[in-house]
């Protein structure tokens, strides 16, 4: 029987974070499957670049919020396909507005996709991961899931949800040797956060004790770094990405 390929699955991995994150698991020679929703374009560019630079990359629609589309994708590309090595769960949408005008359905599409997502894959991958006895999980939760912010209830709730899940996923998997981590960014320049004003841009700015908003780039080399052997007695763990923004 062929050998199994080394393989990431990074969700929501054609752009931001998702995107540098690919790179750089890539650059580490796993072969990396990243997800998207729209946009097949961009995603595919992503597979493609990392292909042109001597890598492995393979790109999929995956809607992590739908538990059907979730279970037949790790049935069909992952189960006895590839070794699953790492997860990212970095899918997510926000549905900003406050609380009082907050519809039911902006704060359940968020959690939908952003919590019960990242719930449904790690299961999914926990029970590969399980027989294989190893494997990397790390979660892209929020210094909004920290600290909460106004106007994002939906989207702090579901970042301060993957902690207790990371938590507790942890503690029930480390007799598998796998690992189960999770990366807070703060504030990253994304395609995300390119629609604030100037005004809010600067006020985040000024609560960065760094001076600098991150880049994707500094959250990937903390996902890189909790995915590799490096990594392999750390577990449970929470790891701020975010200029000392908050400790």
């Amino acid at each position: 029987m062929a050998e199994l390929v080394p393989t990431a699955l990074v969700t929501g991995g054609s752009r931001g974070i998702g995107k540098a994150v690919v790179e750089a698991l890539a650059r580490r020679g796993l072969q990396v499957f990243l997800t998207y929703v729209s946009k097949p374009e961009e995603a595919q560019a992503v597979a493609d670049r990392v292909i042109a630079s001597g890598g492995m990359a393979r790109a999929f629609r995956l809607n992590v919020g739908d538990s059907a589309a979730v279970t037949d994708f790790f049935k069909e590309e992952i189960k006895d396909k590839v070794d699953l090595a790492v997860l990212v769960n970095n899918a997510g949408i926000t549905k900003d507005g406050l609380i009082l005008r907050m519809k039911d359905e902006d704060f359940d599409n968020v959690i939908g996709v952003n919590l019960r997502g990242a719930f449904l894959c790690l299961r999914e991958a926990a029970k590969i991961m399980a027989k294989q006895r190893h494997g990397r999980i790390v979660s892209i939760s929020s210094v909004v899931g920290q600290s909460g912010n106004a106007g994002q209830a939906n989207y702090a709730s579901a970042k301060a949800g993957l902690l207790g899940l990371t938590k507790s996923a942890a503690k029930e998997l480390a007799g598998r040797n796998i690992t189960v981590n999770a990366v807070a960014p703060g504030y990253i320049e994304t395609d995300m956060t390119a629609g604030l004003s100037e005004d809010v841009r600067k006020a985040f700015a000024a609560q960065i004790p760094l001076g600098r908003p991150g880049s994707p780039e500094d959250v990937a080399a903390a996902v890189a770094f909790l995915a590799s052997p490096e990594a392999g007695y750390i577990t449970g763990q929470v790891l701020a990405v975010n200029g000392g923004m908050y400790c």
